[in-house]
């Protein structure tokens, strides 16, 4: 029987073991220690996850694709149940499937069963609604228990983050640890050092903690929403003076976790009639098209790449031909900018909340300790320097900090 540390985000998720050798993340998908948070499931046989789940729906094998599964704690989303094949389930027993096909890997190459487990947990589940976190705290232990740990605890993913980056410190300091996922931004304001890193009891040590439902999946959304979604009609008028095209599909359609919910056949109805209504019929068409070939997907993950490009180069034109042929957006980086700032707002006033919580001011943080993928999203980047401007940027390891930091934790609790 061992422990391990289980890091399931949004985008990527990370198993970390207890070893002979000390603390190592296990290799998920080959040599990758990294798996996306991704399952595929094809209309008979055996589903797949993570690399090869995207690999399938991007070669066009028949199948639905699910990303994105973590996001689905704490809403009502979690018990309905949605197609996949020529059966139904439950969201939360898709996250079950998923969890379960993690840990057999981590077990096959720890050569024993994995029972207990610190998982990490964002410090909002759902922001605002204490009982909606208390339930995606339960379901998700719930489900590590239905996958066969017996042992099940919590550590925030922030603190997990600060735990790995306190092993490598040889003086005390105060850190703002900022953990950006896929799903939320996390943030703890922590007093680290070596001798603190030996005590089993840190609580004292943890001087404030907030965060925000704000992740990379919501910079998708608002860049296709701004960008993409008007190409397919998005904003267009309809025929009747004063009214525009209806705008919950596009919202749908540009968020990971809604998107298979346009493939239920209303939809296309739906849109074969709205089609009479509209003054631009052709972008409609358009949207159809998308929604008919179950391409949205490939549409978010078109834009979530071209939101990753925009960090290293100011402009990217996506291309959208499998739409129609010659249609592209045009994207720059005062695009994303624009999209995204109100997203940013919200992620400074959430540092800002933490730093007075932790009565703490910005010249006294020593380090800001950056992980999780979005930490490289220049609007991101940017509200978080300026919370701190006198402190030293750390860069953590970008997807496998908190996955480390869990396992010291485990380490800990039932080593």
């Amino acid at each position: 029987m061992a422990a391990c540390g289980l890091d399931f985000g949004t985008s990527n998720t990370t198993l970390g073991l207890i070893g002979a050798g000390g603390l190592a993340l296990a290799r998920l998908e080959g040599e990758a220690v990294t798996i996306p948070s991704a399952i595929f499931f094809p209309p008979a046989g055996d589903e797949a996850i993570g690399r090869a789940a995207m690999a399938a729906y991007v070669e066009g094998a028949p199948g639905r694709l699910m990303r994105s599964l973590k996001s689905v704690l704490g809403s009502s989303l979690l018990d309905e149940t949605t197609p996949v094949g020529r059966r139904r389930l439950s969201f939360r027993a898709v996250i079950a499937r998923y969890l379960a096909a993690v840990k057999a890997r981590a077990e096959d190459q720890a050569g024993e069963p994995l029972t207990q487990v610190v998982h990490g947990r964002p410090v909002h589940f759902v922001d605002g609604d204490a009982d909606g976190d208390r339930r995606a705290e339960e379901a998700l232990a719930g489900i590590a228990r239905e996958v066969g740990f017996t042992d099940v605890s919590f550590q925030y993913e922030p603190i997990a983050a600060a735990l790995d980056y306190e092993r490598g410190l040889d003086r005390e300091e105060v850190a703002l640890i900022a953990d950006i996922g896929g799903g939320t931004s996390d943030f703890s304001v922590v007093r680290l050092s070596p001798a603190r890193h030996r005590a089993v009891e840190r609580a004292g040590d943890i001087l404030a903690n907030d965060g925000v439902r704000i992740g990379g999946t919501d910079f998708d959304r608002t860049l296709s929403v701004g960008e993409v979604m008007p190409l397919l009609g998005l904003g267009s008028p309809m025929r009747r003076p004063g009214l525009d095209v209806p705008s919950a599909y596009y919202h749908d359609l540009a968020t990971w976790s809604q998107i298979n919910r346009l493939y239920d056949g209303k939809t296309l109805r739906e849109l074969r009639s709205l089609r009479r209504e509209v003054a631009r019929p052709e972008l409609i068409d358009r949207l159809a098209a998308v929604i008919e070939a179950e391409r949205g997907h490939t549409l978010a993950m078109e834009v979530e790449a071209a939101k990753i490009a925009l960090s290293e180069v100011e402009r990217v034109d996506l291309p959208l031909g499998w739409v129609e042929p010659g249609l592209q957006a045009e994207i720059d980086r005062p695009d994303l900018a624009r999209h995204s700032a109100d997203l940013a707002r919200r992620i400074a006033a959430c540092i800002a909340r933490c730093l007075r919580d932790a009565a703490v001011d910005p010249g006294q943080i020593d380090a800001l300790f950056l992980t999780g993928g979005s930490t490289r999203l220049a609007p991101v980047r940017t509200a978080i320097l300026a919370a701190a401007p006198e402190a030293r940027v750390v860069e953590g390891d970008t997807f496998g900090s908190v996955g480390l930091g869990l396992t010291v934790e485990a380490a800990r609790r039932y080593g």
